[in-house]
């Protein structure tokens, strides 16, 4: 498979605060990663350094060999291929579901209007919500908004998908509507790295898993590695405590 993603030495500092400490990892094609890790360990810094949102300290990370954080680099365009979740929809309130999903792929990618019309269609059916093609966000549940902004995201046809706690501001009964939508993602060859709580789902699906804590890459490995035979103790104490 091919290296899609590469980092070396990332550092990132707020301030004082040194966030990130030397992180070096790499994500091949059609793979699933996914990043666990106690509350503020650094791994959403870390996801948004991965697109250019944060800027590195020290470091670089490359995607298709471009380095995101040089001078000469068109993060506009890098981002392009780059689809992102967060923990908030961020969904557009005055627009119809419909019209969140067009946006970018017209007014960034060109593409003509009947076109993304289309395929916002096609992506609506993936996730589920067909029917919901002319409502507002407020007229939707929480894992529907998740749902709406997954498929946002690949309107633009991303080559790569980052996931930052996609289901952490969600109710539990909507957790799983949208872990299915990413499972059938991950199933279907996107490469995928995901920042998550949600350790079924990293099990199931990743082909890897990377455990941070206090900015630091402590272990990574595959699921089976990780869950049932951690190196680290400190990932064996981060585990017990919550499996």
């Amino acid at each position: 498979m091919d290296e899609v993603i590469r980092v070396e030495g990332l550092t990132k500092n707020f301030g004082q605060l040194q966030v990130l400490r030397g992180i070096d990892c790499s994500v091949r094609s059609s793979e699933v990663v996914c990043v666990i890790g106690p509350s503020g360990s650094g791994k959403s810094t870390f996801l948004r350094c991965l697109n250019g949102l944060e800027e590195a300290s020290g470091g670089r990370v490359l995607v298709h060999g471009v380095s995101v954080h040089d001078n000469s680099t068109d993060v506009d365009a890098l981002r392009s291929e780059i689809g992102m979740v967060f923990q908030r929809f961020n969904l557009f309130p005055h627009m119809t579901v419909l019209d969140n999903i067009t946006l970018a792929p017209t007014k960034v990618r060109g593409v003509p209007l009947e076109q993304a019309r289309e395929q916002a269609r096609a992506l609506l059916i993936k996730v589920g919500l067909l029917d919901k093609i002319d409502a507002y966000p407020n007229q939707l549940s929480g894992g529907q908004q998740q749902r709406v902004a997954i498929a946002r995201a690949l309107a633009m046809q991303p080559a790569i998908m980052l996931f930052d706690e996609p289901t952490s501001a969600l109710d539990p009964e909507m957790v799983g509507e949208v872990l299915s939508v990413m499972q059938t993602l991950a199933e279907e060859g996107m490469t995928m790295m995901v920042v998550s709580h949600e350790m079924g789902f990293a099990r199931r699906v990743a082909n890897r898993v990377l455990f941070m804590d206090e900015g630091v890459l402590v272990e990574e490995g595959t699921p089976e590695e990780i869950f049932d035979r951690p190196r680290e103790e400190r990932t064996r104490r981060f585990l017990s405590n919550i499996l």
